[in-house]
């Protein structure tokens, strides 16, 4: 009896964490699945039929074709899917490029405006995409950036999100560090460059894997701005199969959720500190 109610609050966490990954085993389970399978489990939710879905968890004839069809048979897969990779490193490269300099701008430098800026940063993160849609619209249009690729990397590159997470990071340096560093002539850049960087890379790498998470799933940014299909992202190929082709799109999914779970793999640990640090109050 001890042992069940020292069990019991462990129950609470199995049972979500069960909830959690059912979807992704029914979703890998089901991209083994053949067509007839899947069209007699899945008859009432493709083809409107009466009566209710069923699924099972392990493949009755577990079968590679839809993984064939599609890495052999769906160039625009393929096309969709360098896409991705092409929108989320031109995205991460340039929020490295902005976010970092100026996470540690504000973090360690005092300028007029410092307190007002960073509030309009925070407030800007909070802004829904729907929110900014037409002036980012506007803008993409008299720069002649519709649909492009560019149009959908340069908005995101200067995402304010990447910002509040490093600042933290950087606000964390003991000051007497950089107080020591300026004592023994170090300037501005070198501080940043030899003490910023280094300590402050838990937030960068945590900034770093959000920004992918959220970037390979792209959605909205890329049915506003873009019209031709060629330049469209994997996120939206899944949309594009049509009724039939159940196999071809679970098998799909699991291709697109390998990079991002690979990703959450590794940066685990940095997105832990990441939440942690968003968390504090100074």
């Amino acid at each position: 009896m001890r042992k069940i109610r020292q069990s019991l609050p462990l129950l609470l966490p199995l049972v979500l964490s069960a909830a959690v990954w059912l979807p992704i085993v029914f979703l890998v389970g089901g991209s083994f699945m053949g067509e007839a399978e899947l069209t007699a489990s899945l008859a009432p939710v493709l083809s409107g039929g009466e009566g209710f879905a069923r699924w099972d968890l392990i493949p009755l004839y577990p079968t590679l074709r839809p993984y064939v069809e599609l890495l052999l048979d769906s160039p625009g897969f393929f096309v969709m899917f360098w896409n991705s990779v092409k929108i989320t490193l031109g995205t991460l490269a340039g929020q490295l490029l902005v976010g970092v300099p100026a996470a540690w701008g504000f973090a360690r430098h005092e300028f007029p405006c410092k307190n007002l800026l960073f509030t309009l940063y925070i407030v800007l993160m909070l802004m829904p995409f729907q929110v900014t849609m037409m002036p980012t619209y506007l803008v993409l249009d008299r720069l002649n950036l519709l649909d492009t690729l560019t149009g959908i990397i340069l908005p995101a590159a200067f995402s304010t999100f990447p910002v509040f997470i490093m600042y933290r990071f950087f606000r964390g340096i003991p000051q007497a560090l950089i107080e020591s560093a300026e004592l023994d002539g170090a300037g501005s850049f070198r501080i940043f460059w030899s003490i910023g960087l280094p300590l402050g890379a838990g937030g960068v790498m945590s900034a770093v894997v959000l920004g992918f998470l959220d970037c390979w799933n792209l959605i909205e940014p890329p049915m506003t701005y873009l019209k031709t299909k060629a330049l469209w992202p994997l996120s939206l190929y899944l949309p594009q199969v049509v009724t039939g082709r159940a196999g071809l799109a679970l098998a799909a999914s699991v291709v697109a959720l390998i990079p991002a779970i690979l990703v959450f793999l590794y940066g685990q640990s940095y997105l832990e500190q990441g939440i942690i640090a968003a968390g504090i109050k100074e």
